[in-house]
């Protein structure tokens, strides 16, 4: 889109060069929109206190752990994902889970893990490795005994053999399609339950980096289009991996930064595409491990106290534009609350209030002390605490030894 006007309270709006296109005029469409929140907002609220609604937030979530409408069939497929979902925006509210429900989200999980390994989309469904994901993290989450017991690691291990392919890449399931997605849920399964091996992973890290295409972002394969939900992904692998060094970070930095709408406040996936909330973490959470690979590199021009985005940008798009005033947070103003974008939102308004982390944090946090949410660790999105917590109970025990059959394949 070419250039931009000056817009309210220093924003800028498209500016299409008396060009309109269906992209232009899709974009103004929502500049419009977002403009008649701020405004509105800026009218009636004179002391400019932006309030995150926890209440609302918390009663949608804690329905939804026990009762979903008909309208959520079409996840069938996806209820890990819910659990999951659910119990990682419980935490970013500090809200705690009771022993009963905890227990009950274990045997549910324990119903959708696979006798070949990894988990379904439910119970009794084929294993994949996106379920098998939001399992593992809804059980770190959950983070008891009970939890961690209920993997079953050399399955696990197992499972993920039979997906890996000879460019190093992985499969989401046995038979289906390969991107940048399975590479990262794989990485992040193994190196939480303490089974990731150079064997397992070799070859990976070099088919990420092919990955990254001429705009700087990564494709979902090698000479894709560059989209935000994939560039996170493979990003993160990398970080667990230790090989970021593989990519251009200049490169990918320019790109990511270029994603944030210079109006709405928010993220795009990816160029000329509209603002979606989701992407508050998808593409904000990108910062936080740039930040960490340039600062390994000794890069001086780097801040101790801010991310490379405007934090307080975001902040206003979700806290204005993105909450259902019933409870749960949504895409863009007009759309629809669920929990997927609840999730993120709140992970993506958690990167936005929170820099670094021990001695060196800095918090961020727009209007009101109480929206303020805990910190969400910028590779897994759990709690920093429930990824050691996991790591370190996971170390107690070996790389489970497989037999010479599945780890030939």
């Amino acid at each position: 889109m070419a250039g931009a006007a000056p817009g309210i309270g220093g924003r800028r709006r498209l500016r299409d060069d008396g060009l309109q296109t269906c992209t232009s005029v899709e974009q103004s469409k929502v500049e419009d929109i977002v403009q008649e929140v701020y405004d509105a907002y800026k009218t009636n609220h004179h002391s400019s206190q932006y309030v995150l609604q926890r209440e609302k937030h918390f009663h949608y979530l804690k329905r939804g752990l026990r009762q979903l409408t008909e309208a959520y069939e079409c996840l069938d497929a996806s209820r890990p994902w819910l659990c999951y979902w659910i119990l990682h925006s419980l935490e970013l509210l500090d809200e705690p889970i009771p022993d009963s429900v905890a227990s009950d989200v274990c045997q549910f999980l324990r119903r959708c893990q696979s006798p070949q390994g990894g988990f379904g989309g439910g119970p009794g469904q084929h294993p994949h490795l996106a379920p098998t994901y939001a399992a593992i993290n809804a059980l770190c989450i959950i983070g008891t005994e009970e939890a961690f017991g209920v993997i079953d690691r050399k399955k696990l291990l197992e499972y993920l053999y039979s997906l890996k392919q000879p460019d190093g890449s992985f499969l989401m399931h046995v038979g289906g399609e390969v991107d940048v997605r399975s590479a990262y849920c794989a990485t992040s399964v193994a190196s939480l339950t303490n089974i990731l091996t150079p064997a397992l992973f070799a070859g990976t890290a070099e088919w990420i980096a092919r990955c990254q295409n001429w705009e700087g972002g990564i494709g979902g394969v090698p000479g894709m289009e560059a989209h935000g939900g994939y560039t996170f992904c493979g990003v993160a692998a990398l970080v667990i991996l230790k090989q970021e060094h593989l990519l251009n970070l200049r490169s990918l930095l320019r790109w990511v930064t270029g994603r944030q709408m210079r109006f709405e406040g928010g993220f795009q996936g990816r160029c000329n595409k509209l603002v979606d909330g989701c992407y508050s973490f998808w593409q904000a959470g990108l910062l936080p491990l740039l930040h960490r690979a340039l600062h390994a590199r000794g890069d001086p021009a780097l801040s101790m106290a801010h991310w490379m985005f405007d934090q307080l940008a975001l902040q206003e798009y979700i806290l204005l534009c993105c909450q259902c005033p019933a409870g749960g947070l949504l895409d863009k103003p007009g759309k629809s609350r669920d929990f997927y974008h609840t999730c993120y939102c709140l992970s993506g308004l958690a990167i936005a209030q929170h820099f670094g982390s021990g001695d060196l944090h800095n918090e961020v946090v727009l209007g009101i002390p109480e929206n303020c949410l805990q910190a969400t660790h910028p590779v897994y999105n759990i709690a920093p605490e429930k990824v050691a917590r996991a790591v370190m109970h996971f170390l107690q025990y070996p790389v489970p030894s497989l037999d010479p059959a599945p780890a030939a394949q």
